[in-house]
């Protein structure tokens, strides 16, 4: 691979420097100003002999040019911008790629790149627009051990980087094979390797390639080999590669290395006597596995050992890093299992180890290392988010536990706090602790209201991007609950309008969400119910997943359970056609919630359900109540039957 571009303007350097600036500045790469202020202008000369150098026609003096600039480069990011902007990279490419190059020079122009990477963001952005991706790729492909470990080294230098895209990794359909191939050249390039693919692995499709390309097989060995660093990587790399994958978490639980089980060895590597990297990594392992279903959430290395690690993270012994990573972790494993909620906010006093996060770093902070205490106050509101994401799994079934947190010191305070903060994720994890908590009627008519919560709620709401409205407009149903006495407040603030607004959006979770919390008071149908049914008629007819037509069906139920809301439904034939249509539907779920808006439309002690009864029958709906009533699914059979003894009553 080559950059023509580059390469002809590097030439130029040590003969004609003005020319050399002029081009380059037409490419957008290094643009120079002769009026550079007398210190910048004496550093930048001083480095020049470096690159006239490179040009050198006896080739030792050049390998010695390049050795001297590796150690004029080291821990020297002033000198790195110097000799990128004096055209030291495209020089150096060149030299790497040369056939007449030996293989001591490409090794030693590898190892300046690597340097050169390691400064800034810039000096990344600066040897990605010279292409060096494919150049050290093609390196690769040498019998050198030492040219590729050096190849390798620089690669994951650049693709650790966040300004490189990991779809750079992928565009060559051959590069995932030959690094597979290169596994067990050396300690050096499993290590490199393994640290490329857990940095390049972060979507389903990357999952897919490195799986399907033998990782797992490949990888697994690694786990047992001498050098920590080497164990660490492929760590990571199994916790990047068994995330929300059932088909890798699935393989991963069967894999045997010297004799023993994957998850077993990942027991072993969460032990307190491990270093803490390794025991999270470990433990994110198996936290993935289980919520993949690849382990079961009541087996002993999740509950006894997975569960607790990851509260120990939450410790203020921790760095602020580890105690982020353990929160987030942990916040994850427990969202869908009750048990398990119940479980973490039993062990080692968690529900009060979290109120630490919001106090962080405190005046008597242990933290001595002035560099350290630096960047903790520039990442303190990472703490506070991971907070609020494990409040809202401890809290999101459990009407004790969410008593628990909302009796934690000022905690409902500290919630309020995080809806108006600067950070949107932050914001984000408030609204969703503040969502957990909502579903508890006690709370809602005590706490929530003597903290005036839909005060804030409300101004969350305006002009918020979609994820942060999904959640606020859902606690925004909880708060328009019946027995909430937040909701007339609520509607007095222009709330209506507002969910009204939602009804219309693009967006079918808020369309739902909109429509859910207009649906908790019968007379906004009177006034609003055109708009809503055309909402509804959007999504029952539009390509949406089956717990969004459900959850549209079970409101359309909702409307034919209010006084005047049925004659919405019983004078809109399309929706009857709608109802109609879900009743006979393949999927179990929309059928039953077809089901419910029959039911409550012909219910016989209720005004007006003769007419109603009649209608439906006329359009077929008895004929479809019969089938289903022989149908093989029991709540459906029984929803049925219940339905027809309606007509014979």
């Amino acid at each position: 691979m080559t950059c023509p571009n580059f390469y002809n303007v590097a030439s130029l350097c040590r003969h004609d420097f003005r020319l050399q600036v002029q081009r380059t500045s037409n490419q957008g790469g290094y643009l120079i100003s002769w009026r550079m202020t007398e210190p910048v202008m004496e550093v930048t000369a001083s480095s020049r002999h470096y690159v006239d150098r490179l040009f050198d026609p006896d080739p030792q003096k050049v390998l010695q040019g390049v050795i001297d600039m590796k150690n004029a480069v080291i821990g020297n990011n002033k000198q790195k911008a110097n000799l990128i902007v004096l055209g030291a990279v495209p020089r150096l490419l060149y030299l790497l790629q040369q056939e007449t190059s030996s293989t001591e020079l490409k090794t030693e122009c590898a190892v300046v790149l690597g340097s050169l990477a390691m400064g800034t963001e810039n000096n990344v952005k600066s040897l990605l627009d010279c292409h060096i991706i494919p150049a050290l790729l093609q390196g690769l492909l040498s019998q050198d051990l030492k040219f590729i470990e050096a190849c390798l080294r620089c690669l994951r230098t650049i693709f650790t980087s966040p300004v490189t895209p990991e779809e750079l990794l992928y565009t060559d359909a051959t590069v995932i094979p030959h690094l597979m191939a290169l596994l067990g050249r050396s300690r050096y390039t499993q290590e490199y390797i393994c640290q490329i693919f857990s940095h390049c692995c972060k979507a389903p499709d990357h999952q897919t390639i490195l799986f399907n390309h033998g990782a797992v097989q490949n990888i697994a060995h690694l786990l047992t080999s001498v050098s920590y660093k080497v164990r660490m990587q492929a760590l990571k790399c199994f916790s990047v590669l068994a995330f929300e994958n059932p088909q890798v978490s699935m393989t991963l639980v069967n894999v045997l290395v010297d004799g023993e089980l994957l998850p077993q060895i990942f027991v072993k590597m969460l032990q307190r006597d491990k270093p803490i990297e390794m025991q999270l990594t470990s433990a994110k392992c198996l936290t993935y596995m289980c919520r993949a279903g690849a382990i079961r959430t009541d087996d002993n290395c999740i509950v006894l050992k997975t569960l607790p690690c990851l509260v120990r993270m939450c410790s203020k012994e921790r760095l602020l890093e580890e105690r982020v990573e353990g929160a987030e972790t942990l916040a994850y494993l427990i969202e869908p299992d009750v048990e398990l909620q119940r479980i973490a906010s039993i062990t080692d006093h968690l529900i009060a180890m979290l109120a630490d996060y919001f106090k962080y770093p405190s005046s008597v902070s242990a933290i001595t290392d002035i560099k350290r205490l630096d960047h903790d106050l520039k990442h303190a509101h990472e703490l506070r988010q991971a907070a609020f994401k494990l409040y809202a799994s401890l809290g999101a079934n459990d009407e004790d536990i969410r008593k628990k947190i909302i009796d934690t010191e000022n905690m409902m305070d500290r919630i309020v706090n995080g809806l108006s903060e600067s950070s949107i994720k932050v914001r984000l994890a408030a609204v969703r602790c503040l969502h957990s908590l909502s579903r508890s009627v006690q709370q809602l008519r005590t706490s929530f209201q003597d903290h005036a919560v839909w005060k804030p709620l409300m101004k969350v709401l305006q002009n918020a991007p979609d994820e942060i409205l999904v959640v606020a407009s859902s606690m925004l149903c909880n708060l328009l609950l019946e027995f909430s006495p937040s909701k007339e407040p609520i509607l007095e603030s222009g709330a209506i309008e507002l969910l009204c607004g939602l009804t219309q959006s693009e967006n079918p979770a808020l369309r739902v969400n909109g429509i859910w919390a207009l649906m908790h008071i019968d007379k906004i149908m009177s006034t609003h119910g055109k708009q809503i049914m055309q909402a509804v008629t959007l999504i029952l007819e539009g390509e949406h997943n089956i717990e969004v037509k459900e959850q549209t069906l079970c409101i359309l139920a909702n409307i034919a359970d209010g006084t005047t809301a049925k004659e919405l439904i019983m004078t809109n034939d399309d929706i009857l056609q709608k109802i109609k249509y879900y009743m006979g539907h393949s999927h179990v779920k929309l059928q039953l919630a077809a089901m419910f808006c029959i039911s409550n439309l012909i219910w016989n002690e209720e005004e007006g359900s003769q007419e109603r009864q009649d209608k439906l029958r006329d359009i077929g709906i008895v004929d479809i109540l019969h089938k289903l009533s022989q149908s093989p699914d029991t709540n459906l059979c029984d929803k049925a039957k219940t339905a027809l003894q309606q007509y014979l009553a």
